[in-house]
Formats: structure tokens, C-alpha cells, sequence
């Protein structure tokens, strides 16, 4: 006898066969992707923003007059070294004015004893107690010089000619280092007050920085009267 025949089966599907993807996993994957995107985007908005409203500018102004404030306080301090040598040297003169010589010491000590910190760019009063020190400094240091010129036998010296010198450069490099600083510290002020960038200065606590006024500026060019008549030196 035949055997009856088999009835027909549905083909199964392949266990490697791709079938439809899914769904959520691949939800999952897109919204993902987009946020990672708006973030980016975000970032670069805001770096974009920065930009624009003088973050960079501000970072670069806020170094070069860090920079220039330590040129600044660099000839300060060599001016201050020089003075001991300038006292000990006009000491040996018999009968130099004592007055002149006391201010000298006095207005050095009063400079040196100010602690100046990278903070005392941010704090004016700090600031102004340290540039009118220096100023009295420069101011004793030049009616020292001028009634120098009264005792021949100390202008013959040559220690104290070579101090002078010394003294005379030291000066003027004090008078560039500070032109230097106002020029940077004016440009810094500038971008901190102007718009747009004043809204980066605010939000970013970008005080303006103090700078040497013009009062100071006049006090320390303008030299002192000395009445040459009122003693003079015994030979």
C-alpha cells in the first residue's frame, strides 16, 4: 500500500534572516543623536558669543597689564635697592642737609612697607596709598640730587656720579614701564565700559583696573623749588 501523503508546512523563517528593526532601540539611538546635536550647537554658540562680546579680548588685555604691572613694580624695587648706596654715599659729605637725608629714608621705608599683591591691581585704594607712596619716593629722591649740586667735593665723587646714572635710568625706565601699564590698562577699561562688551564685563565681574592718575603724574615730573640761599654748606 502507498503511504498517504504528507500535508504541507509552512516554511519557518531563517534564524539569520533580518527581519524589521527595532523600534524602540532605534527611537532610542535618534533622540540621542539630537540631543548630542543641540549641545554642540549650543557650544558653539556660545563660544561664537564670547567671542563676539570680547571674552578673548578681555583674557588678553587682563595679562599684558598683569605683565606691565610687574615691569612697574620690577623698577620700583630697583629703584628702592639703589637708595641705601645713594644715603651711605651723601652720608660721607660733612654737613649735607640731614633733612634731606631723613626724608629720603623715611619716603623709602614707606614705599617698601606696602604689601603689593596681583589683588592690588583690583583695589584703588590699595593702589593709591602705593602710587603716592612711590611718589613721595621720587619726590625726596629728587631735591636729594638737586641740593647735591651744592657740595662740589660730593659732585667730584665718583661713586656718586656712577649712583646718579644709575639713578637717572632707573627713572626713566620707571616712567616707560608706567606709560606702558596706563596705555594697557586704558585699553582694558575701555573694552570694559563699552557696549557691547560691558555686558561681558558684567557678567563676568570685569571690575575696571585703577591707574596712575594725572595729579601723580605731575607731582613726580615737576621738580622741587630748593632755596639754596637759606644755608650753605661749611668748606
Amino acid at each position: 500500500m502507498s503511504a498517504w501523503p504528507q500535508p504541507l508546512q509552512t516554511p519557518q523563517p531563517l534564524a539569520n534572516a533580518a527581519g524589521p528593526p527595532d523600534i524602540p532601540a532605534f527611537h532610542f539611538h535618534l533622540v540621542h543623536t539630537l540631543m548630542m546635536t543641540k549641545r554642540i550647537l549650543a557650544l558653539l554658540t556660545v563660544v561664537l558669543a564670547l567671542s563676539g562680546c570680547g571674552y578673548n579680548d578681555f583674557q588678553r588685555l587682563d595679562e599684558q597689564s598683569k605683565a606691565a604691572w610687574s615691569e612697574v613694580l620690577n623698577q620700583y624695587q630697583r629703584r628702592a635697592d639703589l637708595v641705601p648706596n645713594i644715603v651711605a654715599t651723601v652720608k660721607g659729605e660733612a654737613n649735607f642737609e640731614q633733612e634731606t637725608l631723613t626724608r629720603v629714608v623715611e619716603a623709602r621705608a614707606k614705599a617698601t612697607s606696602i604689601q603689593v599683591t596681583p589683588e592690588t591691581l583690583n583695589n584703588p585704594e590699595v593702589f593709591s596709598k602705593f602710587q603716592q607712596a612711590q611718589g613721595e619716593l621720587s619726590g625726596a629722591l629728587s631735591r636729594l640730587m638737586v641740593v647735591s649740586e651744592r657740595y662740589p667735593t660730593l659732585q667730584a665723587n665718583q661713586g656718586f656720579r656712577d649712583l646718579r646714572v644709575t639713578l637717572e635710568g632707573t627713572e626713566n625706565r620707571i616712567t616707560v614701564a608706567r606709560n606702558r601699564y596706563i596705555e594697557t590698562v586704558q585699553n582694558y577699561n575701555v573694552l570694559a565700559r563699552s557696549f557691547p562688551t560691558n555686558l561681558t564685563a558684567k557678567a563676568f565681574s570685569y571690575a575696571p583696573k585703577p591707574t596712575f592718575t594725572v595729579a601723580n603724574e605731575v607731582q613726580i615730573s615737576t621738580p622741587p623749588t630748593v632755596d639754596f640761599s637759606a644755608s650753605q654748606p661749611k668748606r
